[in-house]
């Protein structure tokens, strides 16, 4: 009974030894994040070694579909839309996967990013953008594949695959101009309804200048084409509150109408309660 006891404790100790042993990944994981202009790009990939082989030709074989990494798929997101190699492409993330050759790459963004290698299946229905770049030969050989982004400009940048002694680059740009004449456009054009609105709204909730909170209500209300059952209950608080009885009335019937419409009681019980505050029920 004392060498089973014996034995069961060496297995448990050994055991608990090799669980707690931890070895360095022979491909690192590894994250890059950059900004392109006014979007934010990041790769998230594996990184493998030359370790003395050969890589383009042998270990990555020419003209074949390539992981480009190791390990999972490795992945880029945009939080924009994009243009890759002048095709647009949506906000969000895609797998990338290349057929390297001895002159060009062709690059693949690819819908489906769960997975690792290869597609079993390749769908060209998910191929969401393609290019097909120069090989751009180093006279230094790069150990470990890297992906870079390079060339940056407040309009675009460069996706670099390098590795043994090939570089190769995906043009990208971003719309970083039209989102700063957007904003230019909105910030000379003024306060928008909603900018109004919620000036109003906070104005009546923190018991400032009841003044302007009306003022601002309806400026608000005037640039909205069909104002909402709960922005009109809010208007009719800010009368009442002013001391506007008859606005508030009126509007408060306004906001009951709009609200039994949408079938929202919580809005209709409000507004029956005020209407009957303020003697018109």
């Amino acid at each position: 009974m004392k060498k089973l006891l014996l034995l069961l404790c060496v297995v448990s100790v050994s055991l608990s030894m090799e669980a707690q042993i931890t070895t360095p990944a022979p491909s690192p994981a590894s994250k890059l994040e950059q900004k392109v202009g006014l979007t934010d790009v990041t790769v998230d990939y594996s990184r493998p070694s030359m370790r003395g082989r050969t890589i383009f030709g042998d270990l990555v074989p020419y003209n074949k579909l390539w992981r480009t990494g190791a390990n999972a798929y490795t992945k880029v997101s945009f939080s924009t839309d994009v243009a890759i190699a002048d095709q647009e492409v949506k906000a969000g993330t895609y797998s990338v996967f290349t057929k390297p050759g001895e002159s060009n790459w062709e690059v693949f963004f690819y819908t489906d990013t769960q997975g690792g290698g290869t597609p079993r299946e390749w769908d060209d229905s998910k191929v969401a953008a393609k290019a097909m770049v120069k090989v751009y030969p180093m006279s230094m050989p790069v150990e470990t594949f890297t992906i870079s982004i390079d060339d940056l400009t407040t309009t675009g940048a460069n996706l670099g695959f390098i590795w043994e002694k090939a570089y190769v680059a995906v043009p990208f740009t971003v719309p970083s101009d039209a989102a700063v004449l957007k904003d230019i456009e909105n910030t000379l054009a003024g306060p928008s309804a909603g900018d109004y609105y919620t000036a109003a709204v906070y104005y009546l909730n923190e018991d400032k200048d009841i003044s302007k909170a009306k003022e601002w209500m309806e400026k608000a209300m005037s640039m909205t084409e069909e104002p909402r059952f709960w922005q009109l209950r809010q208007q009719s608080l800010i009368y009442a509150k002013a001391g506007d009885k008859k606005a508030a009335i009126e509007t408060a019937k306004k906001s009951l109408a709009a609200s039994e419409a949408a079938g929202n009681n919580d809005y209709v019980k409000m507004n029956k309660d005020s209407l009957k505050e303020w003697g018109a029920l």
